[in-house]
């Protein structure tokens, strides 16, 4: 059998970096711009708290239901490598910040903080390059319980948690630009092994930058350590990269265990203890996705496939609760011009989803459920409000609305001459052509241009031809 473990590292969306007041900013593209003594880990500086980044992490940690610890402290975790400015990385190891926790069915053992590395570049022709502005940046570890037995499972946890990172403002999560990173520890048991109930030796694939490459790494380390097992052959425990273009894992060196790494307390950051610190109390509670997902199916009785629409974007989410905020009726409306206009609209104007006020968007949708408003007018009335400017979109919809006040009285004298023009297809109707009725009732949203209501023009044409 087949057990996964996910490592998953998310930098955090700080102003600044984890340790000094250096900006924090993803998106310079000129290196070591935003550097300093303390990120550089010059003798003699210290480090000093982020206090955000921390309030970050308490609020990713009640979102998963975890236990939010009172006391923490910062360690060393003692490592040579080029892209580590001091010779060790500022982490968490015995006292995280949170312990447990689930995402969609999948136990977490532990969240925790640490600063990241600077970020290497290879070359073609065997050089590195290293950038430091991204050494010291918030950095969260989730580390989930080897609970995993399939890629779909895996694949899942990582976008929930990306989605999660999202909704509190958290992060972007973007594993394109190693905003996110996932690594995979992978065990296979032997039928022995399982029956013992014992674990596989594992292996770990690490910095998968997409859930396509999530997916095939686990996939094809499972299927290369059954073939081993199959000639009874040895697993070794290591740590392995991936090949996308070749579709493999392959060795790089040998996993480190927790003791090499030579933990110990870091002597220049104080004990914490979360209870003492204000800006850590009664933190606000934002709707995680998976309740959202609930909320929007049973609630507003979406399909899957429009739900997901809505859960992938809180923007967009929130605008619809705002729409139909107090008006039930209109639930289905909002939906469905939602989705089918409005997105669309904005996408190719690249306006943002509050362009049209999300009041004015609902009294909209409250006129086509009162039938004031027709389809085509409201499409109309959307389109001119999304291409014109801010000043002008209540006069849009006031003009709109004032030019639908058609009474039957007008609409029974339209339909007075079209009955009169088309007196084969009223007697087509009277020997039972359903369709002729609908002709006519075309005819009639033509000449009013689409500004009476097809279901009052269907009902003066029958009190017109008896």
């Amino acid at each position: 059998m087949a057990t996964i473990g996910l490592e998953i590292h998310a930098e955090l969306k700080t102003e600044s970096k984890m340790f000094c007041s250096c900006r924090n900013n993803p998106d310079e593209e000129m290196p070591n711009i935003n550097i300093c003594p303390i990120c550089m880990g010059h003798p003699g500086t210290l480090p000093v708290l982020n206090k955000e980044a921390i309030k970050l992490v308490i609020m990713i940690g009640q979102a998963v239901g975890g236990e939010i610890a009172d006391f923490t402290e910062w360690d060393r975790k003692n490592y040579f490598y080029p892209d580590i400015p001091k010779g060790y990385q500022i982490s968490q190891y015995k006292y995280p910040l949170v312990k447990g926790g689930e995402i969609s069915g999948i136990k977490i053992t532990r969240i925790h903080l640490e600063e990241d590395t600077a970020q290497s570049t290879h070359d073609t022709h065997h050089k590195s390059l290293i950038n430091f502005s991204r050494a010291g940046v918030p950095l969260m570890e989730l580390v989930t319980k080897p609970v995993i037995h399939d890629t779909q499972s895996a694949v899942t946890f990582a976008k929930e948690l990306r989605l999660l990172l999202r909704y509190l403002g958290a992060g972007e999560a973007n594993l394109e630009k190693g905003e996110m990173r996932i690594e995979a520890n992978i065990s296979v048991a032997s039928k022995k092994d399982t029956e013992a109930g014992k674990f596989g030796t594992k292996t770990e694939v690490k910095n998968l930058n997409s859930f396509r490459s999530v997916e095939k790494a686990i996939a094809y380390e499972i299927k290369r350590q059954i073939e081993l097992l199959e000639k009874e052959e040895k697993v070794i425990q290591e740590t392995r990269g991936w090949d996308d273009k070749k579709g493999e894992t392959y060795s790089q060196r040998l996993k480190e265990s927790s003791h090499d790494y030579r933990y110990f307390p870091e002597p220049d950051i104080p004990k914490l203890k979360i209870s003492e610190v204000k800006e850590f109390q009664n933190l606000k509670l934002v709707e995680p996705p998976w309740d959202k997902r609930k909320r929007f199916t049973d609630d507003y009785e979406m399909t899957e496939k429009e739900v997901e629409v809505f859960v992938e974007s809180p923007e967009i989410a929130d605008y619809f609760d705002t729409v139909v905020r107090g008006n039930e009726d209109i639930i289905r409306f909002a939906t469905n011009y939602i989705l089918n206009d409005y997105l669309g609209l904005i996408k190719r104007e690249n306006k943002k989803i509050s362009t049209i006020n999300p009041k004015i968007f609902s009294e909209i949708m409250d006129l086509i459920n009162k039938k004031i408003l027709q389809s085509n007018t409201a499409k109309n009335t959307i389109a001119l409000m999304v291409k014109g400017n801010e000043s002008e979109r209540e006069d849009i919809l006031n003009k709109y609305k004032n030019a639908k006040k058609m009474d039957d009285e007008e609409i029974r004298k339209i339909m007075t001459e079209i009955i009169e023009k088309n007196s084969t297809v009223v007697e087509d109707y009277k020997k039972g052509k359903v369709a002729a009725l609908q002709y006519l009732v075309g005819q009639g949203m033509k000449l009013t241009r689409g500004e009476a209501n097809p279901e009052i023009i269907k009902k003066i044409i029958l009190e017109l031809i008896g």
